[in-house]
Order: structure tokens, then C-alpha cells, then sequence
């Protein structure tokens, strides 16, 4: 299965929502999924959330580069 690339991804914390929210762009789309699942804390490290952004990606059927994602605390 070929998957498209995503241009970049920003996970960002949503103080009301008390999650971790991840922002995939793709050309002009942009695709926006809450974190689900084992949800990270908080404090969690940048790798834990670049592995879950890039995760998220893969399972919207896009290929996104851990390089590519922009953390906002």
C-alpha cells in the first residue's frame, strides 16, 4: 500500500480538554485528531509525542516524518 506523505504535524496540549491534540497537514488539508488510546501525560517527552503523532498519522493512511512535528507546550 502506497501511503501519502504528510507536509508536517503539530501536537499541541488543549488546557480545557486535558489532552494532547495532534494537527497533520497534508498540501492544504489538514487533518485534526485528539490523543486516543494510551493517552501521554502531559510532561511527557517529545519522543513519546512525536511516536504519537506519527502513529496517528500512519493509522489516516499518511506517512509523516518525526522530523516534520512541532511540539507546542
Amino acid at each position: 500500500m502506497v501511503m501519502t506523505k504528510a507536509d508536517c504535524a503539530e501536537v499541541r496540549w488543549d488546557l480545557r480538554k486535558k489532552r494532547w491534540h495532534i494537527r497533520i497537514q497534508v498540501g492544504e488539508e489538514v487533518i485534526k485528531r485528539a490523543a486516543s488510546g494510551n493517552k501521554p501525560a502531559r510532561d511527557a517527552g517529545d519522543e513519546v509525542l512525536r511516536s504519537m503523532a506519527v502513529e496517528t498519522a500512519h493509522s489516516d493512511g499518511y506517512e509523516l516524518d518525526p522530523a516534520a512535528v512541532t511540539i507546542v507546550r
